[in-house]
Order: C-alpha cells, then sequence, then structure tokens
C-alpha cells in the first residue's frame, strides 16, 4: 500500500507539473497567436467568397512535407491535404485539397468552399460511414518567418460524397497542438501526444482523447498501468481487432539550459487495450518488447497500415545534436511490425528478374518447397547492414550526397548474383526514393504510396514533390509515379539587407515569365536532340546503344573531375528517365 502510495503522489505531481508548464506556454504564445489569427482570418475571409465546388485536372500538387495523405475508402482515390513548404527565406502553409486517381495516373484539385485554414503537422482520418469522410484535427500555422506559431485545436470533417467541409464544434477536446497522431478505432477516434510550441517555450503531451462518431462528443481517457513519455511524431497504429493501439517510437526535447534544448529520439513501444463493453470501457498501458529487427532510432518516419493490419515504417532521419550545429543522417529504408505476432521485419526489396530467373525461381521453389518458405523467413532475419552512398547534382550546381543503410541478407544478395551470372540474366537496377523524412504515406490496396518530405544538405532544405508505388504483396520494386525535378527546387540564401531582399524579388517577379518560357524552350530543344527510342525496343537495348551520347551528356554537366564510374551511373539514370518518359 505505501509503494502505490508514493506512485500515485508521484503520477499526480507530474500531472500538476505538466498542468503548469501547459498555462505557462498558453499564456505566453497567447500574444504571438493573436496576431497569427489575424493572418489565418485572412485567409479564411478569402476562402468565403468561394461559394462552389471547382474540380480542375492539374499537374501534380507542389513540393510539401508534413501534409496528410489519405486512401479514399470506396473509391481508387488517394486524397492529399495541406502541409508546408520552406524557400531558405520563407516559409508556406497549405489547405489545398487534392484527388490523385489511381487507375488514370492523374490529379484533379478541388476548391471546396469554407475549408480549414491552412496548416500543417496535422492529422487526417477516413472513415467509410456516410459515403466516406475524412476527418481532420489540429495541425499548426506559422508566420511567414518561421518564428511564430499558431496550434490549431479544430476538428473537421469533408464529406467525400458531397464534397463539403464541415467544422465540427465539440467541447472538451485536446488542446492546440501539432505532431501528434490520430487513428480510428471501432467507432471512435484516438488522438495521442503531440506538442505545442511558442517562441520561448514549448511543451509534449502522452495524453488519450477520444472522439465519439456516434455522439460527436470528446472525453479525455484516463488509462491505467505506466504510460510512454511525452512525445510527438509517433507512429500509432490500430490493433486489428480494434480492442487497441500500439505506439512506437517519436521525438521530445527538453530544455536542460536557459537558451540550450536536448532532443530525444525514442524507440519504445506500447500497447493501449481497451476492455469492457461500449460505454463502459477500460483502457490501460503496457509496454511492449517485439521481437525481430526493430529499426534504428529515427524520427520524422512516414506511417502506413499495410495489409493484415501490419504497421509500415518507411525513411526518416537521425539528428546528431552539437551545441552549435544539426546534423542528420536520412533513410529511405522500409520496416514492418506485425501486430499479432508483436514482430519488427525489413522490407527487404526482391528486385525486377528477367522471365528466364523467375522461372528458375518457379522450379526452385516447387522442388524445395518448405525449404523455399524458410529461407524466405530468414531473410527478415537481422542480418549486416549495406552502405550506399549516392551523388545528386541539381541544377545549380549543388551537390547532393545521400547515405542509405540498407539492412539485408547479404549472403543471399550474393548467392543470387552467383545464380545471374550463370543463366546470363541479370536483376533490373532497383528503383527507390531518396531518403527523406517528413514524407506523406498511406496504402491502398495493398500498395504503399510516398509523397514528397524533405532532406538536407548542409544548411540547405530540398522539399520534394516526386511520387512513389511499392506493391506491398510482390515487394518487388518502387514504381516512380512522379520524378523528381531538380528544376523544382528552389532555395533563397539570405540577403544582406531587406533591400537586396526586395531588389531579389522585383527581379524575380519581372524576369519570372521570361525565364519560364526559355527554360521550357530549352527543354523542348534538348529533347529533341536525345537519340529516339526505337519501336519495340527494350529500355536496356535502349541504355546500350545510346550508351555513349549519355555518357557525354552527363560529363558535361558533372564535369572532367568526375569519376567515370560515377558519370556512366548517371548516364544509364537519365537514359532510363528519358525513356520511360516517351
Amino acid at each position: 500500500m505505501g509503494k502505490k502510495g508514493k506512485k500515485e503522489k508521484k503520477v499526480k505531481g507530474a500531472e500538476k507539473t505538466a498542468a503548469k508548464m501547459e498555462k505557462k506556454v498558453s499564456k505566453r504564445s497567447k500574444r504571438e497567436e493573436d496576431d497569427l489569427e489575424a493572418l489565418i482570418a485572412e485567409f479564411q475571409s478569402l476562402d468565403a467568397k468561394k461559394t462552389q465546388v471547382v474540380e480542375t485536372t492539374c499537374p501534380p500538387p507542389s513540393p510539401r512535407l508534413n501534409g496528410s495523405l489519405s486512401a479514399h475508402p470506396e473509391k481508387d482515390e488517394l486524397i492529399l491535404f495541406g502541409g508546408e513548404f520552406f524557400n531558405g527565406k520563407k516559409t508556406y502553409l497549405y489547405n489545398d485539397l487534392f484527388f490523385y486517381n489511381i487507375r488514370k495516373n492523374t490529379w484533379v484539385k478541388s476548391e471546396i468552399p469554407n475549408p480549414p485554414p491552412p496548416r500543417c503537422s496535422h492529422q487526417a482520418v477516413v472513415v467509410p460511414q456516410g459515403g466516406g469522410q475524412l476527418w481532420v484535427f489540429g495541425g499548426e500555422f506559422a508566420s511567414p518567418n518561421g518564428e511564430q506559431f499558431y496550434h490549431y485545436k479544430d476538428l473537421w470533417v469533408l464529406h467525400l460524397a458531397t464534397h463539403t467541409w464541415e467544422n465540427i464544434k465539440a467541447p472538451g477536446g485536446p488542446s492546440g497542438r501539432s505532431g501528434h497522431r490520430m487513428v480510428l478505432s471501432k467507432k471512435q477516434l484516438l488522438v495521442f501526444g503531440g506538442f505545442h510550441e511558442s517562441t520561448r517555450d514549448f511543451i509534449y503531451y502522452n495524453d488519450v482523447y477520444s472522439f465519439s462518431l456516434d455522439t460527436f462528443s470528446w472525453s479525455r481517457l484516463s488509462p491505467s498501468g505506466s504510460a510512454p513519455s511525452p512525445r510527438s511524431a509517433c507512429q500509432m497504429t490500430s490493433t486489428p481487432d480494434g480492442m487497441g493501439v500500439i505506439i512506437y517510437g517519436g521525438y521530445s526535447k527538453v530544455r536542460v539550459k536557459k537558451d540550450v534544448e536536448k532532443g530525444t529520439i525514442h524507440s519504445d513501444m506500447f500497447l493501449l487495450k481497451r476492455e469492457g463493453k461500449d460505454g463502459q470501457e477500460k483502457w490501460s498501458w503496457s509496454r511492449l518488447n517485439p521481437s525481430g529487427n526493430k529499426p534504428p532510432p529515427r524520427s520524422g518516419f512516414s506511417l502506413a497500415v499495410g495489409p493484415a493490419g501490419r504497421a509500415v515504417l518507411f525513411g526518416g532521419v537521425c539528428d546528431e545534436e552539437e551545441e552549435e550545429s544539426l546534423e542528420g543522417d536520412f533513410y529511405n529504408d522500409l520496416y514492418l511490425y506485425d501486430t499479432v505476432k508483436n514482430r519488427w521485419f525489413p522490407g527487404v526489396l526482391r528486385g525486377n528478374k528477367t522471365e528466364k530467373k523467375k522461372r528458375r525461381r518457379v522450379k526452385k521453389d516447387m522442388a524445395e518447397g518448405e525449404e523455399a518458405e524458410r529461407e524466405e523467413e530468414e531473410a527478415a532475419a537481422p542480418q549486416g547492414p549495406t552502405e550506399i552512398i549516392k551523388e545528386i547534382i541539381t541544377e545549380d550546381g549543388t551537390v547532393m550526397t545521400i547515405k542509405e543503410v540498407i539492412p539485408g541478407p547479404q549472403v543471399q544478395e550474393e548467392e543470387e548474383e552467383e545464380e545471374e551470372e550463370e543463366d546470363g540474366s541479370a536483376t533490373a537496377p532497383l528503383i527507390e526514393p531518396c531518403p527523406r523524412s517528413s514524407a506523406m504515406a498511406t496504402v491502398r490496396q495493398g500498395k504503399l504510396y510516398l509523397y514528397g518530405g524533405m532532406f538536407e544538405v548542409g544548411d540547405r532544405q530540398f522539399t520534394l514533390n516526386d511520387f512513389y508505388c511499392l506493391d506491398l504483396h510482390k515487394m518487388d520494386q518502387w514504381e516512380v509515379l512522379v520524378e523528381m525535378d531538380p528544376k523544382t527546387q528552389e532555395w533563397l540564401e539570405e540577403s544582406e539587407s531587406e533591400d537586396d531582399e526586395e531588389e531579389e524579388e522585383e527581379a524575380k517577379g519581372a524576369e519570372g515569365e521570361e525565364e519560364e518560357s526559355e527554360e521550357e524552350s530549352e527543354d523542348e530543344e534538348d529533347e529533341e536532340k536525345h537519340p529516339a527510342v526505337q519501336e519495340g525496343e527494350t529500355v536496356t537495348d535502349y541504355q546500350n546503344r545510346t550508351e555513349q551520347y549519355w555518357i557525354g551528356l552527363a560529363r558535361a554537366n558533372m564535369g572532367s573531375d568526375a569519376k567515370d564510374k560515377k558519370v556512366a551511373k548517371v548516364a544509364l539514370a537519365m537514359a532510363k528517365v528519358f525513356y520511360e518518359d516517351q
């Protein structure tokens, strides 16, 4: 009894401290949030002038991160909402809404009256009721200079059948926050964690709220057991039976000195379990100790729910914090978590084999039976990771060095290579997204879709608008739906004075259209000069036939100092991209 009493006192003490901190943060941030509310009101007044739904076919959405990508519950469509973009000087927040038609590979921008104001780091959940609904909660808005923040606590629903937005005003919900997580669990939305930040203070949360989709009411849960420490940007996945949710990882920071903050990347796992009948539910926290190969610590990873309720984790970044600098290792690896077996395993791509290789493998599988199945399980076992260094050269000459750590069974790969040499057949080069964090991800019909995100090279941030797809059943290779175009990368260095900034903006505005038309005409001329693809020619045949041309072009772009091996790789990639565009 004595121990229990002490423990309860500690819990209550921690709750009081958290409440005091929240009050302190709220007070200090109120003034700057009032300023931003005026700016948000301007956006809403502009949106209020729209009186009808306007849908237009459009190119893929602009580069962004921390938006939401959701799968339509009834149609072969994906829904992208919001996000942010930073060009080195100015922060842009979005509230645009896009629908991607999977079968047609087309984008439609949908302008619907009275949408939520611009935001990023919100959460969006799709539910099937009422012809399909997209629920959006929270997120943040930032001032153009990125120094002031407004954290939303509003709840919205997009009625997909009628294409109308509705602001749900229900009391008793979570405080304003971003970086939280929200999932559908039976007939309720569960919200966990997140953070609230002002210019001088910040607070991270580990509270849990439930929103009933039947009564449209909020309630704060009080689970028993030891809860996860406060955090944002974790992985939150509903269990297949709908009786709980699983929390993995996340990020938080604490102030160690007056002007010194220390970040923590979490890698622990918890289960929030529901027991009892509806209306008489009891919730409890318990810690999970999964088996298998858990992802190395990271933040900013993308998450989705795959076939059989498996949690899918992609990419992220592991920041190395020094007193005056912050450097990060970005990832493009894939991990899956089996919620039934409580087991992690790396998503190893098998590659696209030639028909001859496939026939041989089928015969081998038939002959070996259970042994082949056992080998497949061993492929997911922990093995030594492979590190690959890539270099990409942008339009302005910036060299991006990308480090990839790919987990996987090395011995098996070597054996497969030997078999391919004996067969005289080759494995097609693996296509994959470059390492990144804060990308948008979702799963539809067993396929993982990944859009945008960002990575950094030195002090420069690259925000992406490329789009990839991976069949989680086949696990063969990524399919490129939208290629990253280095020309879309905008980065403005800090000028010495405001006058310089204004002059640059004026010059950019005056010359923008002219430069665009010149670039377009140059692109068209360049494409006309490239060797044409002959009828019936495979990509490999085209690459072999035009090899010297593309090597010359790559050499001209990369300079005489570039190594032959790197030039050859770039040339091969350029030829492949051109072939696929035809």
